[in-house]
């Protein structure tokens, strides 16, 4: 069966201090209580090392990783420096950096080959800019983001990827997809899996909403029997705010 996941993108907050408060006050909420889901937090590059050390039952994540072994390049963290730091976790194709960074299918397809041959489970996003919803294009999308990207691993590798769909109209504008909405994308996803690599693969699939997902939507978009859980952003930066929606299941 798949797993329940809340992950929190903390994306560019939190110096090294204001991060490792963060991760001990959560770490500390979570001890002794029974959750329904695991709990993942990715952080930037300069805190992962350091929040390792602190967290027990949380998983930690970085946002981002080079599409290169090593070498010369400068400002680049691989995947292996990642993993190195006791990350088990990375973001991958996150609609800002498709946006801001120029990050395409091809060379999202080399960080996933690179994340998974170091151990790190790949959160990969996929979605639609507003334009694309409104020519009802948001399925072609998705697909092509999904084909060109994930197709190729084996049925064996790719049960090893964490979805997750982003409609990139609904990140931190305060606009959610609806509840039928996102259960209608996650519904679409797990049908491409089912016919890639069949149903036994796509039930072990974890399929994630991310887009303005907080306390008071957590709940209903988490009963829809497609999504898994939440890649989470603005919410994920107060114990306040996150805990709720982990709790949501």
């Amino acid at each position: 069966m798949r797993k329940n996941i809340v992950a929190g993108n903390w994306k560019m907050n939190n110096n090294l201090q204001e991060g490792l408060d963060l991760a001990k006050e959560l770490q500390k909420v979570l001890n002794g209580k029974k959750v329904n889901c695991d709990v993942v937090i990715c952080t930037p590059f300069i805190h992962l090392s350091t929040i390792a050390q602190v967290i027990t039952t949380i998983g930690l994540g970085a946002q981002n990783c080079a599409d290169k072994v090593s070498g010369a390049y400068t400002g680049e963290v691989s995947a292996a420096m990642i993993a190195s730091t006791g990350a088990k976790y990375v973001i991958l194709g996150h609609s800002e950096r498709r946006s801001y960074y120029g990050e395409n299918n091809a060379g999202l397809k080399e960080k996933v080959i690179l994340a998974l041959s170091n151990h790190l489970t790949p959160i990969f996003c996929v979605g639609e800019v507003l334009a694309e919803r409104n020519a009802g294009k948001q399925n072609e999308v998705v697909e092509t983001q999904i084909r060109e990207s994930l197709f190729h691993f084996s049925a064996e590798d790719f049960k090893k990827i964490v979805l997750a769909y982003e409609p990139v109209w609904a990140i931190g504008t305060g606009v959610t997809a609806t509840s039928d909405q996102a259960q209608e994308m996650h519904a679409f996803i797990r049908k491409l899996i089912v016919d890639q690599y069949g149903a036994t693969v796509a039930n072990e699939i974890s399929i994630l909403y991310g887009g303005s997902c907080n306390a008071s939507n957590a709940k209903e978009l988490f009963t829809n029997p497609d999504v898994d859980g939440g890649l989470i952003g603005g919410a994920s930066l107060s114990v306040d705010k996150f805990l709720p929606i982990v709790e949501a299941f």
